[in-house]
Parts: structure tokens; sequence; C-alpha cells
């Protein structure tokens, strides 16, 4: 029987794909239980999933929102619609880590239920001739509107957030997030973004990255890195590597020079100086790399794929709602970013299974954005979306193929 007749709506079919037993799971796990005497941790995480999947526009827009569909929101597993101040004050209180846990939770769950999961929505730009995992790590700004908060304040008037991200570019799933304030450099991120690397997969990153103790501890652990040097950065040619052809400038063995970028990177690294294609217009670049196997082109291609991680970047922040939020103090931030990332996972999830065939994520996420409510059976519907069926309105016959006023056989 599917879900229209037996009266279930879309945002319940979406929630359904949480474990039952998970939240209060954590909840207990993460002492939320004890905060939550008339509003239960389950009603907190379906408030902030519809908030995601609605757009909604304030704590208002919430609340009214699911006042309005109680009933309905009641199937959801006994949820219930809070109060303003009662939603506010779960936000601003109860421990965010369980949201970030709940995020890695439901991902695990996904993969163990679909083990292909993510292995078909591989970024293009990621060079088909490599099969082990390709890994990109950046980090994205998330700017607040309040010039008030401390706990955020990285310019003198602007407050922000930041996500670092380390994303494997041929499933385009998450391998690890650290979600703080944007105070500080990137780089002392970076071995916590990789912490999960094993050994014989390549991760790619920018210039700030490019700090040598952390490149030697990748290097140690058998991970393959590639880099773009930065202009100052101080060494010695040992030798060339390869003869350069084509595009590519130089392919050389350096060593670093300076007393500490030597002890920091004692070994020998590679060195191209390629010229490449980025939005029509030819631009030089030197790339760095500890792998000495591949050909230049194939490392300059590698560093080209780095671009995939802004691309998730941006598909994320156009559709889930992370340039306004409910709450401007850390905690409500975190739990509005680690359930904006569940809800991500979950519809990735959804367009698996219904086989989407659309390119565009933002499409699957408008259409079900658009029917929440309705009692519609949600994989029929993303199945059968965009397709054409049924007879044509409209038939040639060769009498019409002429223009309006002239008969056939007549000039």
């Amino acid at each position: 029987m599917n879900a229209s007749k037996r009266k279930i709506t879309v945002l319940k079919q979406i929630c359904k794909l949480i474990p039952g037993h998970l939240v209060e799971k954590l909840a207990k796990r993460h002492g939320v239980n004890k905060q939550s005497r008339t509003y239960s941790p389950w009603a907190h995480i379906v408030s902030l999933f519809y908030t995601q999947l609605s757009h909604a526009l304030s704590l208002n827009d919430v609340c009214d929102a699911l006042n309005n569909h109680s009933a309905a929101l009641s199937d959801i597993r006994g949820a219930t619609a809070p109060k303003r101040n009662t939603f506010s004050h779960a936000n601003r209180t109860r421990n965010a880590d369980m949201a970030e846990e709940l995020f890695w939770s439901v991902l695990k769950h996904l993969q163990v239920m679909s083990p292909g999961f993510g292995i078909g929505r591989k970024y293009k730009g990621v060079p088909r001739r490599f099969k082990r995992a390709v890994n990109a790590i950046d980090s994205s700004t998330i700017k607040l509107f309040a010039n008030c908060m401390d706990w955020a304040k990285h310019r003198r008037r602007k407050a922000a957030a930041k996500m670092h991200l380390c994303l494997n570019l041929q499933t385009f799933l998450p391998r690890f997030i650290v979600v703080e304030s944007a105070k500080g450099h990137d780089a002392t991120k970076a071995i916590q973004l990789c912490s999960n690397l094993q050994a014989g997969e390549i991760v790619t990153f920018d210039k700030a990255y490019i700090k040598f103790k952390f490149l030697n501890n990748l290097t140690l652990r058998g991970i393959f890195w590639v880099g773009r040097a930065k202009d100052n950065m101080q060494y010695e040619t040992v030798g060339q590597h390869t003869v350069p052809k084509g595009n590519i400038i130089r392919d050389d063995r350096i060593r670093l020079t300076g007393v500490k970028p030597s002890e920091d990177y004692p070994d020998e690294m590679r060195l191209i100086e390629a010229d490449v294609e980025i939005e029509g217009k030819i631009v030089r670049m030197i790339f760095i790399s500890n792998n000495f196997d591949w050909s230049p082109n194939s490392i300059a291609d590698l560093y080209k794929a780095r671009w995939g991680i802004e691309v998730f970047f941006k598909e994320v922040k156009q559709n889930l709602k992370l340039a306004d939020f409910l709450g401007y103090n850390e905690n409500a931030v975190r739990w509005q970013i680690w359930t904006a990332m569940t809800v991500y996972i979950l519809l990735r999830y959804i367009e698996y299974i219904s086989k989407w065939t659309h390119s565009s994520f933002n499409r699957l996420f408008t259409v079900l954005r658009g029917v929440l409510w309705s009692y519609k059976d949600m994989w029929t519907l993303l199945e059968s979306y965009g397709t054409a069926s049924g007879a044509l309105s409209l038939k040639g016959a060769p009498e019409y193929a002429w223009l309006p006023g002239l008969t056939p056989g007549k000039t």
C-alpha cells in the first residue's frame, strides 16, 4: 500500500529514514533527555528538519506551521509543535554535540542500508584513471548577521562560523567535518580533517594548507597529497624528474631549504609548473606533491578536481538554511548547521534510492519542499517526476503540413 492510501505525509516519509531508537539513545548519551519534559528530543529534531526543508523564515514561521499541522505532525512518532520560546530555548541550551553525532550516525546507517550509496555521485572533474579514494579539504565561512556574538567574531565588525570539511570526491559525501567560529587559520585543522584517511588514498588542497609538518605527517602515513606551492617557498632543485612537454613547463625533484622547513619536511618532494585552463583562460600554476609515479598532467588534473569541494559548499548553501539563523549563540548555530547537513544526507539518499534522473539537486529539493504536508508516495512521485506518459494530444497528418490559406495541390 502506498503512502497516499495510508495517509502518510512526505515529511513523515523523510523522517522515517532515521532509525526509531537513534534520537532517544543520543539524547540520553548527551544529557538532552533531562532538559525535555514537555518538548521531546525527537520533536526538536523534526522541528529543525522542517526548518531546513521548508526554508522557514523565523522561529514564528516554524512554530505556526507545525501548530497548523499538529495532527499530521503527531503522526511522526508523536512529535509535537513547540512554542516559540520553547523552541528557541532548546536550540540555545541543549547540547549540540547530539546533532553532530546524529549526522554521523545517520550517514553510517544509510551506508549500511545501501552500500552503493554515494558511488554514483562522483564529481565529474575527478580523473577516471584514479581508482583509489580522492579527497579534498577546505573550509567555507558562514556569515552571521549579529555583530555582538563574541564567540564568532573574526574581524572587527563581522561575525561568522566556519565549516571545515574533508570531502570524498568520488562519493561526494563528507569524511570529516568541523564546525566552529571563523577564528584561526585553516591549516590548524588540517591534521584533524585528514585523521580518517588511509594509506594509499589521495588528498588535495590549496595554499592555505601548505604546512610542512602536516605534509610530512601525510607522507609518513602513506597518503599521497597534491597542493599549490606558496610564492615564498624556499627550496633547491635536486634534479629533473621528467622531460617537460606540452603544457608542462617543468617537472623537478626539490628539497626544502632553511632550518625549520627542512626539519619539518626532510624528504624530497616533486614540483610541477604547468599551464592550466581555468574558466576559459590559461593560467600558469606551480604544484607540489609527494608522488613520483604519476604523470605531471595527472597531478595537475588532481588539483583541478579540488574544485569539487567548492561545488559541494555551493550546493549546500544554496539549498539549505545556512544564510540566516534562528538563534545566534554558538550552540544554536551548531544545531542548525548539523541538522542542515543531516537533511542534506537524507536528500542525497532519497536521490539515490529514487534513481533521480534530473541533474539538479536543487530541483529535487524544491519538489519535496512543495509537498511536505501532502499525502503522496514520495518514491512514486520522484520516479515519475518530469516523465511523459499517455498518448500525445496532437497527432500529425499530411493535410496539416500546409500553411494556413493554402490548399494541397494548388499554388
